[in-house]
């Protein structure tokens, strides 16, 4: 199974700090036992789905533990709903089959998921080929002052602030570095106000 870029595609890395690298946990506590897994799949849902729709341009790379990546292909995934619990089980069929990962090759758990035994540095650097990395951060430039890019990789983090390795190793690799407002906001929301900074070509065509 290959992922290859196709143009106009937008991609979101988001790296789940807390998040489980084993499918021992229960679907009734993602908040809890689940290391905040709620907060990944609600990215999953921002990233994803419009109203009656979903965006078939989107891929998402979810870091679980800096351990294994798990990805999600818009335009091939099968059976995604616009609900925590669902997609979380999507995700735990997902590790699952982790014994299946060989190295950095993807095996496909279900139809448009795939998992890699890969963590932050070794996702980052698989997808910097396909489009501008653009981390998503408070200090950054204001997005009003960006030009909307045509294959963008957007890098943020859960719930936790990125670690000083995570963060030199996005100094290494980010095109740019952006704020969506003058506020912090949660991460689902960004990618909220990321897709609609692109669907407007920076909020100038409605």
């Amino acid at each position: 199974m290959t992922l290859a870029p196709r143009t106009g595609m937008r991609q979101f890395v988001i790296v789940g700090h807390d998040a489980p690298t084993t499918p021992d946990f229960s679907l009734d506590d993602l908040a809890g036992a689940a290391g905040r897994l709620d907060v990944l799949c609600r990215c999953v849902s921002a990233a994803f789905f419009l109203s009656h729709d979903i965006r078939e341009d989107v891929r998402v790379h979810l870091v679980l533990g800096d351990e294994y990546t798990i990805t999600v292909d818009g335009g091939t995934v099968r059976r995604l709903n616009p609900d925590e619990r669902s997609t979380a089980a999507l995700l735990r069929k997902a590790l699952a089959e982790r014994e299946e990962a060989i190295g950095h090759i993807p095996v496909e758990t279900s139809p448009g998921v795939s998992l890699t035994r890969r963590g932050f540095a070794g996702t980052l650097d698989d997808v910097a080929g396909d489009g501008t990395v653009i981390q998503l951060h408070e200090d950054g430039d204001p997005v009003v002052d960006a030009e909307p890019p045509t294959d963008p990789v957007f890098v943020l983090s859960d719930h936790r602030d990125f670690t000083d390795e995570e963060a030199a190793v996005l100094a290494d690799t980010v095109d740019r570095r952006v704020a969506l407002g003058p506020h912090p906001l949660h991460a689902n929301h960004a990618i909220t106000v990321a897709h609609n900074f692109l669907d407007t070509d920076g909020y100038e065509s409605y």
